[in-house]
C-alpha cells in the first residue's frame, strides 16, 4: 500500500515509509517507531491511519546504527536485537530527525500530527516539547520521567497514553509522571488500569482490544480536535 521516501536531515538522509489516503483529509501524521524498527506493526499502523484520510509518514529512526531494521516481537533473538538497538540509540538525534521529517511533510502538509509507541512513545512527548509539530500523542512511552522539565510552556498539545502496570515504566515513575505534568495545560494523560506495556500493539503478548480501542478512539478524536 505505501511506499518508501527518502529525507534530508542535517546528518544524512534516511528512509521512510509514507502510507497514502484514498481520501484526503489534507493533515498528516509522523508516526514514531517502537525499538524494532519500521516493522509490519509500524507499516500496518500507518496504513490504517492512511485509511482515515492521513498521509502516514514512519521515518526510519535507526538509520544511523542500520538502515531497513526490520524486526518483530515474536522471538527471544529478536528482542535481544531490538534491545541492543535501543541501547545504541541516540534519542536527542532521533528528535532532529522527526524535525527533518516534519520539514519534508511541510512541503505539502501545513498541519501535522506525531504519534508514537513504546521508544516512539518517548520521541512523542519530546516531538511536543522541542519541534514544531502541531500535536502530538505517546503511547506508553519509557523514560519520560527523566525529561519531565521539557515540558515548557511552548510544549505543543499532547495526549498521553500510560498503562498502569507498565513492566518498562513503574509505579515510581508513572507518580512522578503524573506529578509533573498534571497540570500542565497542553498535556493530557489517560492511565489505562491493569494494562502493560503495549496493550495496543496487534499481536503483542500484551495487546488488549478493549484498552487499544479505547485509546485509539481517544487519539482521533484528539487529532481531529487539535489539527482541524
Amino acid at each position: 500500500m505505501g511506499e518508501y521516501v527518502t529525507i534530508n536531515g542535517p546528518d544524512g538522509a534516511f528512509a521512510a515509509y509514507v502510507a497514502k489516503p484514498a481520501q484526503a483529509n489534507g493533515r498528516a501524521l509522523v508516526v514514531i517507531q517502537e525499538i524494532f524498527g519500521v516493522n509490519k506493526v509500524m507499516r500496518d499502523l500507518a496504513d490504517t491511519y492512511a485509511a482515515q484520510g492521513y498521509l502516514a509518514v514512519v521515518p526510519d529512526l535507526f538509520w544511523r546504527i542500520q538502515p531497513g531494521i526490520d524486526i518483530t516481537d515474536q522471538s527471544p533473538e529478536e528482542w535481544q536485537q531490538a534491545f541492543d538497538y535501543f541501547g545504541k540509540f541516540n534519542v536527542d538525534k532521533g528528535v532532529v530527525d522527526i524535525q527533518a521529517t516534519l520539514d519534508h511533510i511541510r512541503q505539502t502538509h501545513a498541519t501535522i500530527g506525531a504519534v508514537g509507541y513504546c521508544l516512539g512513545g518517548l520521541l512523542a512527548y519530546l516531538t511536543a516539547t522541542r519541534t514544531s509539530i502541531n500535536a502530538s500523542v505517546s503511547y506508553y512511552g519509557v523514560g519520560i520521567q527523566d525529561r519531565l522539565a521539557e515540558a515548557t510552556a511552548d510544549t505543543k498539545p499532547l495526549l498521553m497514553h500510560v498503562a498502569s502496570e507498565d513492566s518498562f515504566v513503574n509505579k515510581e515513575a508513572q507518580a512522578a509522571m503524573k506529578a509533573g505534568l498534571s497540570g500542565h495545560k497542553q498535556i493530557e494523560m489517560h492511565v489505562y488500569e491493569g494494562l502493560d506495556h503495549a496493550f495496543a500493539r496487534v499481536g503483542g503478548q500484551h495487546f488488549d482490544a478493549a484498552g487499544a480501542a479505547l485509546a485509539n478512539e481517544r487519539t482521533m478524536a484528539f487529532f481531529a480536535e487539535t489539527l482541524s
